[in-house]
């Protein structure tokens, strides 16, 4: 019973383990509480919502994390990626707000419902798709668009909602002179603050000092009566319990927002649990880290949340803190309810401004110039691919955006694998085969052409492959010894060609050996029935090349 409940919860597992120290989880709880509280208003006005829903999707969701997930510091809740997706999904289904919390809570449970069930199918292993210079790319188009949808709140005007920041750029043009001076003065406070206070002060809860100075100068100096726009009258006391309601078209119309949602965040997630782990030296369950999330978004819908992840800022400040476990994600869920029961009529006279600069602070660290300039150094092919995702997401939108960058990624994928690399040996003393081309020094053997394949082999690429080797042969090639040791394995197809291979090689007079082969490999080649004599395939290039010359002799004798 309790080795399930361990499967289940693993903070079970945690406490047997005495992971769990109150002394450090509770502070650590606390301090994260206080970064949550106004990010989530903050994040849920970017997704287009009322900041209370920030709040909302800030209790149940993190203790069910708290309980079921594997990380002990990953901070759950509401972040500005899964914010945008958000917005962008709701973007065409009309402006009501009312109408606009029942389509997140609904995308809420959609997204549970894909988590939770990929959790359970074990399929985790898909967010491998979404590569890293894929993410990249769409991080840093996304922290241009999410930085341009604030500038309204930053000015203090109104702008149509616009997930383009070329159309926004412009409407800031059209409406210039509508542009209000306290509320720029306010944001660009409100930005030096939190800035200056991260460099010089970081252990000070910066996020709740810029909430608190500019509420008390609003509500001082009487700033909304001058225009300033604040957040207004806060709901009190928790959300009633609501199952979401699932609108067919509606549902159809989200289910593309649904799935990257489900994908993005997830990939977000798992990325910063797994650096934390590797710090504090314990193990991530991905399939579980599934369950966790989609649980907690799923119950989350019916509290009227939207849709939560891992989140990168908020984890680093619970680790900072001390937390040792997920008591650390219950005790800020705590306080989060505590907020919503009693301090929320504190948040009246909150400027929307305050909620636009902290969103702003918060995504300058998406556009990832270093990425870039890493893979430069290393690899244009994912520059390339970092690249189109980086452009297709400002110019086409978010979802075709990642769409496209995906759909690249593996079309290149597929074409570098189509053309495998295949290196020309020769030997080195110590009868050591390296590839000619780089080891000036090493001897090719007469009558021998040896090359080595570095690529499983499948019917995308075999038909190039058995061409180079047919080009290779020289007129006075009598062997072809194919080294296999970078050949993890052969489909159907790969197995027929290779036969085929042979054939045209003996047709020429040229006998082929297979060295190095891992065992998957000899037994398909046993399985298919490939005319391979057994003694021409060996552990070694160089044991091929013995045997060749052996053969030499004796015949000569």
């Amino acid at each position: 019973m309790r080795a399930n409940l361990a499967r289940w919860i693993p903070l079970v597992r945690q406490h047997e383990e005495g992971a769990i120290d109150l002394r450090r989880d509770v502070p650590a709880g606390l301090t994260t509480a206080v970064m949550l509280v106004p990010q989530a208003m903050a994040y849920a006005l970017l997704a287009g919502l009322d900041p209370i829903i920030g709040l909302y999707a800030s209790t149940v969701p993190l203790f069910v994390y708290g309980l079921m997930g594997t990380s002990r510091q990953l901070a759950v809740g509401p972040v500005a990626m899964v914010s945008l997706l958000v917005a962008s999904g709701l973007s065409e289904m009309g402006s009501d707000p009312a109408r606009a919390a029942g389509l997140a809570a609904m995308l809420m449970a959609m997204v549970g419902l894909i988590q939770t069930g990929m959790g359970m199918l074990r399929v985790g292993f898909l967010v491998r798709f979404l590569s890293h210079p894929v993410i990249a790319g769409f991080t840093s188009a996304a922290a241009l668009i999410i930085g341009s949808s604030q500038l309204g709140h930053v000015l203090g005007i109104s702008l149509p909602r616009s997930h383009h920041v070329h159309e926004t750029l412009w409407q800031v043009v059209e409406h210039a002179s509508e542009i209000h001076g306290p509320t720029v003065a306010i944001a660009l406070l409100s930005i030096a603050a939190l800035v200056v206070l991260k460099r010089w002060a970081p252990r000070v809860p910066r996020f709740l000092v810029v909430v608190v100075g500019a509420t008390l100068a609003v509500w001082g100096f009487g700033l909304d009566a001058h225009g300033v726009r604040i957040v207004g009258e806060v709901p009190q006391g928790l959300p009633a319990l609501t199952l979401p309601s699932f609108d067919q078209s509606a549902l159809v119309q989200l289910l593309p927002t649904a799935i990257t949602i489900s994908l993005v965040g997830f990939m977000e997630s798992i990325s910063v649990a797994k650096r934390f782990a590797r710090e504090e030296g314990y193990a991530i369950d991905a399939d579980q880290e599934l369950l966790a999330l989609g649980t907690a978004n799923l119950l989350g819908s019916v509290f009227r949340g939207y849709p939560v992840t891992g989140g990168f800022s908020r984890t680093a400040v619970n680790a900072q803190a001390g937390a040792v476990s997920g008591v650390s994600s219950l005790v800020t869920a705590a306080a989060v309810t505590l907020t919503l029961l009693f301090l929320t009529p504190l948040f009246t006279m909150l400027p929307k401004a305050v909620l636009a600069s902290i969103i702003l602070t918060a995504v300058v660290g998406l556009i990832d110039v270093a990425e870039a300039r890493h893979l430069w150094k290393v690899s244009r092919p994912d520059l390339a691919a970092m690249a189109l995702t980086f452009v297709a997401t400002l110019v086409l939108g978010i979802e075709p955006g990642i769409a496209l960058g995906v759909a690249g990624s593996l079309i290149w994928f597929i074409w570098s694998t189509s053309r495998p690399h295949v290196a020309r040996l020769g030997r080195l003393p110590g009868g050591v085969y390296r590839n000619v081309l780089r080891f000036p020094d090493a001897e090719t053997v007469e009558n021998v052409v040896a090359l080595r394949i570095d690529a499983p082999l499948y019917f995308a690429n075999t038909a190039f492959l058995k061409q180079t080797v047919l080009d290779a042969v020289e007129p006075t090639t009598a062997h072809m010894v194919l080294d296999g040791s970078a050949i993890g394995s052969m489909d159907a197809q790969a197995l027929s060609t290779f036969q085929e291979l042979i054939e045209a090689l003996q047709d020429r007079g040229v006998q082929t050996w297979l060295a190095a082969a891992p065992g998957p490999v000899r037994d398909a080649l046993a399985a298919a029935h490939v005319p391979l004599p057994s003694d021409h395939m060996v552990p070694t290039v160089h044991d091929a090349v013995l045997a060749i010359e052996r053969d030499g002799q004796q015949q000569s004798a």
